[in-house]
Order: structure tokens, then sequence, then C-alpha cells
């Protein structure tokens, strides 16, 4: 089942353009990694499926409806997202940034419900923050303010939660901390999640489903069995993989890799081209 696609879909900055004619669907209850080197559009991707920014041409449809024309409020019931580098006012207690979630679901005077507190302590308890709901964010770790952040986006009670890179800045055991956070929610609570992911051996054993993306256009999209291998690799990293399995869950992995022979002088071509024909 799909209830979230993008057709034709186009972004850019000024006149440049990111993400070209991009048709994609977002399978539904499952997790979807978003891969691709630096700079291919990947972020850029999510900001628009998310109204974050604008995007040029083309649409996306949510619930059968073009998102562009969705209420905002109404939207925000449906998808959350938490950006790269998310950043709370200093000072805030978790509590108090976990409940921002709730903004959406509130009227009048925007005043916290029982509903709302009873839903702001369910989030806490499932991302195991709630014994940190009276401590300032400031002083938490990485690791404990990523949990944190992914129970405001809880609080928020939506399908759909987006998230651009949650295991930067996090070293190894915080990144399956937060990775293995995720996929227990799309288990356990059905959640649709869509991030992105640099490291390509937690995106093939997490994932579902992914998207590999090269200069804002889809090389291939598909099962991860699909996805990682070493001519998709190559074709978006220019790189030359060895794919094996991992032995804990039979997926296919990067055992190693190396440069591709002359991948420089690949994709400098297409610019020494280009410049030659003006």
């Amino acid at each position: 089942m799909v209830r979230l696609y993008t057709k034709d879909l186009n972004i850019g900055y000024g006149e440049r353009l990111i993400v070209k004619d991009l048709t994609a669907s977002i399978p539904d209850k499952q997790i979807t990694t978003i891969i691709g080197a630096n700079g291919c559009g990947k972020s850029t991707l999510l900001k628009a499926i998310t109204r974050i920014i604008s995007h040029q041409s083309g649409t996306v449809i949510l619930d059968g409806e073009n998102i562009a024309k969705e209420n905002t409020k109404l939207l925000a019931k449906k998808m959350a997202i938490l950006p790269q580098t998310p950043e709370s006012a200093s000072g805030l207690t978790v509590g108090e940034l976990v409940s921002y979630g709730r903004f959406p679901h509130q009227t009048g005077f925007g005043r916290l419900t029982k509903k709302d507190y009873e839903v702001i302590d369910w989030a806490l308890e499932v991302t195991g923050t709630a014994e940190f709901k009276s401590r300032s964010v400031d002083a938490l770790s990485g690791g404990q303010r990523q949990r944190v952040w992914i129970a405001m986006a809880l609080a928020q009670e939506t399908e759909i939660i987006f998230l651009d890179e949650p295991t930067t800045y996090l070293d190894m055991a915080h990144q399956l901390e937060v990775l293995e956070l995720l996929q227990k929610l799309n288990r356990e609570q059905e959640r649709t999640i869509v991030m992105v992911l640099h490291d390509l051996n937690q995106a093939a054993r997490f994932a579902d489903y992914l998207i590999a993306l090269k200069n804002g256009e889809i090389v291939k999209a598909g099962t991860c069995e699909e996805v990682i291998t070493q001519e998709v690799l190559r074709d978006v990293f220019h790189i030359d993989a060895l794919i094996g399995r991992d032995p804990r869950t039979n997926k296919p992995m990067c055992v190693t890799y190396d440069l591709v022979r002359n991948a420089e002088q690949e994709i400098r071509q297409p610019l020494l081209s280009a410049a030659g024909a003006l």
C-alpha cells in the first residue's frame, strides 16, 4: 500500500535544479532509507516532501491530496520531521521540548490537556527518556538528546516520521540505539519511517526499502537486495564494492570497497564537456 508518493518532482534553489523529474513511492508502514553521495539531493527531497521548502514543479501526494494545498496543521498531524541538526531554545527541559509535539493538536489558547500530558508521558516512556523529563536538554548526551527529539516527533502522533541523518555525530553504540528504536516503532506501532543515512550497512540492515539517488535522480529503488549491489554502488558512489551477507540478518552488506579506477575522471568528464560546449 502507498499513501505517499511524488510525481515529476523538480526542486531547486534559484536557477539551480537539485532534484529532477523525480517520481517515487514511499511504502506504507515500512522503513524507507534514502542513500547517495553528498550533494545528490537527499535532504532537499525530504524537505520538499514535508513542505519545509517549496518545489518548482511536480506534485507530492499524501492520501490522495496534493500537500501543497493541504492545511498546515492537518499536515502536521500526518507527518513529522526530525531535521539533520535540530536546535532547541537554551534552558528547555526534556518535558517542555517533547510537549512542542502536541502543537498540531492544540486549540484555543494552546493549553495542554490531560490527553496531551498522557501522550507526552507515553512518548518519553517509549523512547526510554522518561527519567530525563525534568532535566535540561542541554545536559544530555548526544544519544539521549536524539531520543528526546524522536519523543517529540512521537508526541506529534503522526503515522509518518521523516529523519534526516539521525545518527550524525553519534558514536557506534548510540547510532545503533537510535536505529533500533526506529525499527521498534515501525514493527510494534506500524509507523512509516523515512530517513537519510550515510552508512550503507546500516541502511541495508534497518531498511525495508531503499532509494539510491545520484545528481537528483533515482538510480535504483527497491529492496536491499536490489539496491545494495556492486553495479548500483559503482554508479552512485564510484566505488568497487565487495558485497557479502550480514551473518546476523542475512541482508546484503558492503564488506570492503575501493575507489573505481579513474573515478575522478568519470566524475570530471561531464563537467569538462559542458565547459567545452560554452
